[in-house]
């Protein structure tokens, strides 16, 4: 068989129906919709109506809200990140940000910055430096001899470097302007 002998097997494509294409092609004039009413009509969307019956999707209840202020965080685990070391596409002698986590591929979009997360077990020594971060994550990274330090993100999503935070305000992931921020309100 040779690359212009390919066929593929019959009936096994088909041409579409066109319709409203004259009185021979038997779906002329009314294209197959019938006469009159609603449905014959250009724009008319009946998805979802069960003929007065409550429809399914109001039967169904309702749950949870999304919060217009929350965070959405890239999510890092520390056994991703291992592999990530492992197979040479980050390099831990460096420090490691954000913009090493995004080139790297690690994560895929920064969103509202990344936290990094104790799923996994990391055992090389590195220096992390994240939007956020939970106290087992930076448990483990300080058990392999790392540092893992809690940066605070701008509005304008620039990211600043956070060496003034407290211990305890890097384990949380909070900075100190949270507290002006409730007085001004």
């Amino acid at each position: 068989m040779k690359l212009h002998e390919l066929r593929d097997n019959p009936g096994a494509t088909r041409l579409r129906k066109r319709v409203g294409r004259g009185p021979g092609s038997g779906r002329g004039k009314t294209a197959g919709r019938g006469m009159k009413g609603q449905k014959s009509r250009s724009g008319v969307s009946l998805a979802g109506f069960e003929g007065g019956q409550m429809p399914l999707y109001q039967r169904m209840p309702k749950r949870g809200f999304r919060n217009p202020n929350g965070k959405r965080h890239a999510i890092v685990g520390l056994g991703q990140l291992q592999t990530f070391i492992d197979s040479g596409r980050i390099d831990a002698s460096q420090m490691v940000d954000e913009a090493v986590l995004l080139s790297s591929g690690l994560v895929r979009r920064l969103r509202d910055g990344v936290r990094v997360l104790a799923n996994g077990a990391i055992t090389t020594k590195v220096d992390l430096a994240v939007t956020g971060a939970s106290k087992a994550a930076i448990a483990q990274v300080e058990a392999a001899g790392g540092r893992l330090t809690i940066m605070m993100a701008t509005r304008d999503q620039g990211v600043s470097t956070a060496e003034e935070l407290s211990a305890d305000e890097q384990a949380d992931g909070h900075s100190g302007d949270a507290d002006e921020d409730s007085r001004a309100g």
